[in-house]
């Protein structure tokens, strides 16, 4: 079966959960037999998954697709010139910007890409089309997420193709924007849908609050837990002298770092464990750049600099050895997210996890039995939390060992690629 996921690019410059994930699908897909091409959207990847998926060039390049929004002249720009904004070096660079993961600003844009063949970008769309159809003609189109289904109609159309769409935190990027733009890119992404085959999401959370937000009927939504390859993760020993909490996401304050490290700090000043070291991994964006700063500095004003460590590099073989080196992982999103890979990571090590009472976490611990769910999401109840387990060393390796358990067995890659090839198998 031919397949082509489509999936935005990050650039690479910090820790998404959603991009390692896609990619690691893709190489069990293709293990599996299917013909699988990855379309990278506005960025680079950066995540190499074989060399004929690699070389798929990126479609609706960043700066193209910016300055066909700001420049009405620019929407009928000769290829030539659109070919050198879309050159590689450009792109990488356009990822290192302020703006390039922030959707404030950005709010009509994201309105235009969801108009598809109506919107400012419309062109980048036909080069799309002309791609799919000479060089691959899919029998499945998949659509990482429901910002992308400005896209759909065409596709059905003009390639007469079945459409998948995965649905993976869309709120990320359309919470920053002010009531009157949810509301209509909410309702624009609910008239899209009609189109779709058929939606995945990663847990049953996301699944109900999807198909209330875009009306989607119960027969068109399927829920299928993300998996990661299992392969080369060990046991954490679980240090208790001294004991590490850990934080694996981008650093960021839309993800809760805040959060953790306002409890990192009541636990040093106010409890036995004034011995505690904060690890922290996920690199962030220009945009989080103050904001870890200030993080920082506000740790070392209360003098322990000295108790945290942030490890640079994310890619998997560094992700390993950092999750080797916890007691408990916390990443405290205020909101909530669909999923949350790296709980799944932290239990392939076998690191118990701590999280707030929101979003798919209470569905992920008690699937698992792997970790403690407090609430509310404010640093001093999570300062009790991880107090508690830390004051329990046999109930956090219990609970680690129980989550590991239950994740070798029902979040493993070659799971999720098994149950996604069914769903293509049953719509195509």
């Amino acid at each position: 079966m031919k397949i082509v996921y489509v999936t935005p690019g990050a650039g690479g410059t910090f820790y998404c959960q959603n991009c390692f994930r896609d990619d690691e699908l893709l190489k069990s897909l293709l293990v599996l037999g299917h013909d699988v091409r990855k379309v990278p959207m506005y960025l680079p990847s950066n995540l190499e998954v074989n060399g004929k998926i690699a070389d798929t060039p990126v479609f609706y390049g960043a700066i193209n697709v910016y300055l066909k929004e700001k420049l009405p002249f620019y929407r009928h720009a000769p290829v030539w010139l659109e070919r050198i904004f879309d050159f590689y070096p450009l792109l990488n660079m356009a990822a290192k910007k302020s703006g390039s993961t922030r959707a404030t600003g950005l709010e009509e844009m994201t309105i235009s890409m969801l108009q598809g063949e109506k919107g400012r970008q419309a062109t980048e769309l036909d080069h799309l089309i002309k791609y799919l159809r000479k060089e691959i003609n899919p029998d499945i189109v998949h659509l990482s997420n429901a910002l992308l289904l400005g896209l759909v109609h065409r596709l059905k159309n003009d390639l007469r193709t079945r459409v998948i769409c995965s649905l993976q935190d869309e709120n990320e990027w359309i919470d920053q924007m002010n009531d009157h733009y949810q509301r209509k890119i909410w309702n624009l992404m609910a008239e899209k849908a009609t189109d779709v085959d058929l939606f995945i999401t990663a847990s049953d959370y996301y699944l109900n609050k999807s198909r209330k937000q875009l009306k989607i009927p119960v027969d068109r939504i399927k829920a299928v837990y993300g998996g990661i390859d299992l392969n080369g993760y060990e046991r954490s020993s679980l240090p208790s002298n001294p004991p590490v909490i850990g934080y694996l996401c981008r650093m960021s304050e839309y993800f809760g770092l805040g959060i953790l490290v306002d409890a990192f700090i009541r636990l040093k000043e106010n409890s036995p464990f004034k011995d505690l070291k904060l690890h922290m991994t996920g690199g962030y964006s220009s945009d989080d750049k103050r904001f870890v700063s200030e993080l920082l500095k506000k740790i070392s004003k209360r003098g322990f600099g000295n108790d945290i460590r942030v490890f640079k590099s994310f890619n998997k073989e560094n992700r390993i050895e950092f999750l080797k080196s916890l007691t408990l992982l916390s990443v405290p999103v205020p909101t909530g997210e669909a999923f949350g890979a790296y709980q799944v990571e932290a239990l392939a090590a076998g690191v118990p996890v701590v999280q707030p009472n929101v979003g798919s976490y209470p569905e992920f611990v008690k699937v698992t039995n792997g970790g403690i769910i407090y609430e509310p999401n404010t640093s001093i109840e999570l300062t009790n939390a991880i107090a508690s387990l830390l004051a329990d060393p046999e109930k956090a390796r219990k609970l680690g060992e129980q989550g590991r358990k239950v994740v070798l067995e029902r979040f493993s890659m070659e799971q999720m690629a098994k149950n996604i090839a069914g769903i293509y198998n049953d719509v195509a």
